[in-house]
């Protein structure tokens, strides 16, 4: 049955709709996932009590702690009956309800929440994980040459590639009327696609299946691509950075292609607010009494667990564990063939305020934005005529502030 779900919703995807019924068959299965979690958590939570009372309690903890399992059991039990029910009633309801081409919020929802449990809905083949695809106008592209001829009828050789940060979609690139992709577009002549991901997933796996969407990309265009631009906005840096390393290794074309590099917020090494928060569930684990509740913070996506320090790589969570703290990334190179740029913003509205030194543009360190670092072997190599910094900037401002698409279309232009 999960294998049939998945295969359709797979399917409704690339045909650019959703699936009303797929909808409310992922929020129910997820809520039923996240109310037996949180009895699991409950459940570990008044045993450890029960268990610590045992000394003074003249025996009588065992027996509690046999019922307490035992009612918890119960709630798990008629938790997942529930579930089962709510699922088989959505789809006796499949030919009432049809599909529908979207719902309003649907998007930044679905997209939110595949950024804070996007691992968890693809391990559990929740209907509601985002598959990859490259889409325009929020339509998926069907990487063919009569099919992006279709959607191309003036395919030029120059195409650019918008990447999102986490916990967003293609379509978040469009923030108070202004594009900064079809602006570009517009001004250079060039064709814009732009890339949808599941930013819960971890930085490396993501960037080795956008490695290889750009390549089907290249070999599929209508006409011989001659130059390639991307730009990543916040995490999408970070995903740009692993597929050219992963396609590196794969021995893709499209590298040899990539002309221009545009990184606008990205956290090249790492977030203080993940750093931060994984502290917090250290803390959190020392006293018995509070460890439990580790499991919350734990919940986190590996995508977001990636931006403590900026990791690219598999080997960068693999040997330590995604909740190590200390910072141990495998050197990664600019492209050595491609302009790179990096855009940083600043709250502050000079470079001596504090608020700005402190906190960047709230979310990223302009430091950490611009490449810079402490350690001289991590510092990425751009030119200061390629930073530039956006100042009374909030992080989202990077998306729609006029100054930032003027520096934009200044380089790539």
């Amino acid at each position: 049955m999960l294998a049939i779900e998945c295969a359709l919703s797979k399917e409704l995807a690339m045909s650019g709709k959703s699936n009303h019924v797929q909808d409310l068959r992922g929020l129910s299965r997820l809520t039923t996932d996240a109310v037996t979690q949180i009895t699991h958590l409950v459940e570990a939570v008044h045993l450890d009590v029960v268990e610590r009372t045992g000394s003074w309690s003249g025996g009588l903890h065992r027996p509690v702690a046999a019922a307490t399992r035992g009612v918890y059991r119960a709630v798990r039990g008629i938790t997942q009956l529930a579930g089962m029910g709510v699922g088989a009633l959505i789809g006796g309801l499949q030919p009432l309800l049809g599909e529908r081409s979207g719902w309003p919020g649907r998007e930044p929802m679905v997209a939110a929440l595949n950024g804070v449990l996007g691992d968890y809905l693809v391990a559990s083949a929740n209907p509601l994980a985002i598959p990859m695809q490259l889409r325009v106008h929020g339509k998926a592209l069907r990487l063919e040459r009569e099919a992006l001829a279709h959607a191309f009828p003036h395919a030029g050789r120059r195409v650019m590639v918008m990447v999102h940060g986490l916990c967003m979609s293609d379509l978040s690139w469009h923030r108070r009327r202004h594009d900064h992709g079809a602006a570009l577009a517009r001004a250079l002549g060039c064709n814009v696609v732009y890339l949808r991901y599941n930013s819960g997933l971890h930085v490396s796996t993501n960037g080795r299946e956008f490695a290889g969407i750009l390549e089907q990309l290249v070999q599929a265009w209508p006409v011989p691509i001659e130059q390639l631009d991307i730009i990543g906005y916040s995490m999408g840096g970070l995903l740009a950075r692993s597929a050219h390393h992963y396609a590196l290794e794969a021995a893709h074309s499209w590298p040899a292609r990539l002309a221009r590099l545009a990184f606008v917020g990205t956290p090249h090494h790492g977030a203080p607010l993940e750093r931060r928060g994984n502290w917090l569930n250290t803390v959190l684990g020392i006293s018995p009494y509070t460890a439990r509740f580790t499991r919350i913070g734990n919940v986190r996506s590996a995508g977001i667990t990636d931006l403590r320090h900026g990791n690219l790589l598999d080997e960068d969570w693999q040997t330590h564990g995604r909740f190590h703290h200390h910072d141990n990334r495998q050197l990664v190179p600019l492209p050595p063939h491609t302009q790179c740029f990096a855009i940083a913003g600043t709250l502050g509205l000079h470079d001596d305020e504090l608020k700005g030194r402190l906190l960047g543009d709230g979310l990223v360190p302009t430091m950490s934005a611009l490449g810079q670092h402490s350690d001289a072997a991590r510092v990425l190599p751009i030119p200061s005529e390629r930073q530039w910094i956006a100042y009374g900037a909030n992080h989202l401002d990077l998306l729609n502030r006029k100054d930032v698409y003027e520096q934009l279309l200044n380089w790539l232009g």
